[in-house]
């Protein structure tokens, strides 16, 4: 065992490895003086020995202990006079600049941030909303005046003269045309046009809208049997008189347009038409390949040659071309014209119902396309609105799908292969329209 010396050096220490049983009393330390008196050479006064002083080689000069030691520093004094900070606690709790322990927003001494404040929900949702309102105006702004531009308001009814009195609701005359416009000479063979000059009647159609629901359509055969009465040239502005000439009703069309036939329907019913909306072949068949066919349940099949319709019995979908040729049949019907107004009905039911499917309108790469294949032909008059197109179509689609009547013109018979209408029942179905009452007089 080693003994520590004592302070006379005679090997008497108590502690770790003396030998003496016996305590020492309290040692003094060699740099330690007690008392306030003069210590040994080289010491301050209080017996702490000066310490040399040194440059640690960063400009900054150290001194004596007891400077460090007793006098207090400043945060900014632990650091370096050039800037340098030596990395050593300054008293600041886990090293954040303002003591608060890496707070709201501080970092937190080792690189990292304190997290965020919560998201204002709330704020957010309402900014979103707006948004989305905002984008979804736009769109149907940019919708509408697209669709609007493409409307061909070529139809001009302040031509037509000796007009009836207008009741309640809306009558539209809706004409199904065989003009060949815009057609290749591919597509009139794919279709069974032919390539006729000029444009006739392949059906027509009055549709009522009730102001208060109770919607009707009428069908007109096309082989109806009219008087022709004066009327104005749409091109020339000449008068023609009344000769009190019969023909059949597509007939009107063919000599003067649109607006002798609207002059032509309104003498020989005596309901005023408040708009005109007119469709070729070639759009026609595009609408229906826009909106991926039109499924269609034929219940007794039948061929013409002249359409091109070859159908079995059956449920089945209809492109374009085979649905020109279903609403275009007639010689290979029992009934001929009656009967293709009857399919014509049945088919634009089935069309009206697939086109106003949420799969249509919720898909913007279908219900362009089908607006785009529809408006691209659809001939209306000068006061027509897009605002009046949608409401054409949502009360053709409300008939056709049991929404209302649909019907063809009474009939009393025939005269010379024209089919006469009964001119009691259509002043009674006139009557009931002008008051928009339910109609009660029935078709054939």
């Amino acid at each position: 065992m080693s003994d520590w010396p004592d302070e006379q050096g005679n090997g008497r220490g108590y502690g770790r490895g003396s030998g003496n049983a016996q305590p020492d009393g309290a040692r003094v330390m060699r740099h330690v003086q007690r008392g306030g008196g003069a210590g040994r050479p080289g010491q301050q006064p209080g017996g702490v020995p000066q310490q040399p002083a040194y440059d640690d080689g960063y400009g900054q000069r150290y001194g004596d202990a007891r400077d460090d030691m007793f006098e207090p520093r400043t945060p900014r004094q632990d650091s370096y006079d050039d800037g340098y900070d030596s990395g050593y606690n300054t008293g600041q709790v886990y090293g954040s600049p303002n003591g608060n322990g890496g707070g709201q927003g501080g970092d937190d001494g080792y690189g990292t941030r304190a997290p965020r404040p919560a998201p204002n929900w709330r704020r957010r949702i309402k900014i979103g909303s707006l948004t989305l309102v905002v984008v979804l105006l736009a769109v149907s702004i940019g919708t509408y005046f697209w669709a609007d531009s493409k409307l061909k308001r070529e139809v001009d009814l302040s031509k037509v003269i000796e007009r009836p009195e207008g009741g309640d609701g809306t009558n539209y005359l809706i004409v199904g045309s065989d003009s060949r416009e815009g057609m290749s000479d591919e597509d009139k063979k794919k279709l069974h046009t032919g390539s006729a000059e000029g444009k006739r009647t392949d059906s027509m159609m009055i549709l009522h809208v009730a102001d208060d629901g109770g919607n009707t359509m009428i069908s007109l055969p096309r082989d109806s049997n009219v008087t022709i009465p004066s009327f104005k040239g749409a091109e020339s502005g000449k008068l023609y008189p009344n000769t009190g000439r019969q023909t059949k009703l597509n007939a009107a069309y063919a000599e003067d347009g649109p607006e002798l036939l609207v002059r032509t329907v309104e003498f020989n019913t005596g309901l005023r038409i408040d708009h005109y909306a007119e469709i070729g072949f070639g759009g026609f068949a595009k609408i229906v390949d826009a909106v991926g066919g039109v499924e269609m349940d034929i219940p007794k099949g039948f061929k013409d040659e002249k359409s091109g319709a070859d159908f079995e019995a059956g449920k089945q979908t209809l492109d374009g071309q085979q649905a020109l040729a279903f609403v275009r049949t007639r010689y290979a019907l029992p009934g001929s014209d009656l009967d293709r107004t009857k399919n014509q009905q049945k088919f634009l039911a089935a069309l009206a119902n697939q086109a106003a499917t949420p799969g249509t309108v919720m898909n913007p790469f279908k219900l362009y396309p089908t607006m785009g294949a529809g408006l691209d032909t659809l001939v209306v008059d000068k006061d027509m609105g897009l605002f009046d197109v949608a409401s054409m179509f949502w009360a053709m689609k409300g008939v056709t799908g049991g929404d209302g009547k649909s019907m063809n013109m009474p009939l009393a018979g025939s005269t010379g292969g024209n089919l006469l209408w009964d001119k009691a029942k259509v002043k009674q179905m006139v009557s009931e329209l002008n008051n928009d009452e339910k109609v009660t007089v029935s078709g054939d």
